[in-house]
């Protein structure tokens, strides 16, 4: 195992056990829930977002390292931004677990998100990854029903 990817897995681990924004917010005025149910990750998503931009962002819920660790980094990279900022960086990140990036993404603007570069190698675990985001994108759209990764 190289040295980056030994600190990729510090990474993951260290927010999958001390996970980041991990309560449920009071005063969100957007949230959602998200299952995978393949492996059981439940994920809740909350928001207090004000003119556009995210004021406030937590989540709660039980899963695997990759969904906790995920959720975590996310909401740390997504607090003060704006929907569209979001957004942008919900499609950088998907490319990257979903196709490795293909040499496209520059891992500079993703930030500490880089760590799940390696995710793109295992397919079952994309799902992991990516059910925060897919949340975030449901409560961002107001959206009341479940999210699935099926």
């Amino acid at each position: 195992m190289s040295a980056l990817s030994e600190l990729y897995q510090e990474v993951i681990l260290d927010h999958h056990k001390k996970p980041r924004n991990f309560y449920k917010l009071k005063g969100a005025n957007r949230s959602a829930e998200g299952d995978n149910p393949l492996c059981g990750d439940r994920i809740y998503v909350y928001l207090q977002l004000e003119d556009g931009v995210i004021r406030e962002i937590s989540f709660q819920g039980t899963g695997c390292a990759i969904s906790r660790a995920s959720a975590s980094l996310m909401t740390a990279s997504l607090k003060g931004k704006t929907q569209a900022e979001a957004e942008s960086l919900f499609k950088k990140f998907h490319r990257m677990v979903t196709r490795g990036g293909n040499g496209s993404l520059d891992p500079a603007e993703l930030g500490k998100l880089a760590v799940f570069s390696g995710v793109s190698e295992f397919p079952v675990r994309v799902k992991c990854a990516t059910l925060a985001w897919h949340t975030l994108r449901a409560a961002l759209k107001g959206k009341e029903e479940i999210v699935s990764t099926e």
